[in-house]
């Protein structure tokens, strides 16, 4: 199981490392194209999308890594017993507030689809599409989160350090 969500994180984190790709060939054919002097239609917009798409589907990734901005101050003096209480709890609301967003995300892309909305620019995009990069990301964080609070009750989550690689443990 535990390869099985560490594949799912990596996925994702290299799903997000082509939408800045993409991100970046949509910024660039803006530029060559005012240069050229030819234009394609949406490239602001799907420049747009891109970086949406790689900043949630990176947050799993970044999450188990250790990397997400934490505020410790409260931790490092509470003790052991208190310093277990308030993970588990900020792990809760976490896995709580991440769980709504996903299913947020994914009815708003359904709906989306259903009504067949499309973007307002020039290039009439169906939102769904860049909605659904949206969605993915939010169901894998969801998955994330949970994955962390599990691990947190039954006593297997691995707190990484930034700048520091996990523990492999069997």
């Amino acid at each position: 199981m535990r390869r099985a969500l560490d594949t799912l994180y990596n996925a994702a984190a290299y799903l997000a490392a082509l939408f800045l790709i993409g991100t970046l060939i949509m910024v660039l054919l803006g530029i060559f194209g005012r240069l050229l002097d030819f234009q394609v239609r949406g490239t602001d917009a799907y420049a747009g999308y891109f970086m949406a798409g790689s900043g949630f589907l990176a947050l799993a990734h970044t999450l188990t890594r250790g990397e997400h901005i934490r505020v410790t101050l409260i931790l490092e003096h509470a003790g052991a017993d208190g310093k277990r209480w308030l993970e588990r709890r900020s792990l809760a609301v976490a896995m709580v507030l991440t769980v709504a967003f996903a299913w947020f995300s994914l009815r708003l892309a359904w709906q989306s689809h259903a009504f067949h909305d499309i973007s307002t620019g020039n290039d009439a995009t169906p939102l769904w599409i860049p909605q659904l990069s949206m969605a993915v990301g939010n169901v894998v964080l969801a998955v994330a989160f949970i994955d962390q609070f599990v691990g947190e009750l039954t006593g297997t989550r691995v707190v990484v350090k930034p700048d520091t690689e996990p523990a492999h443990i069997e």
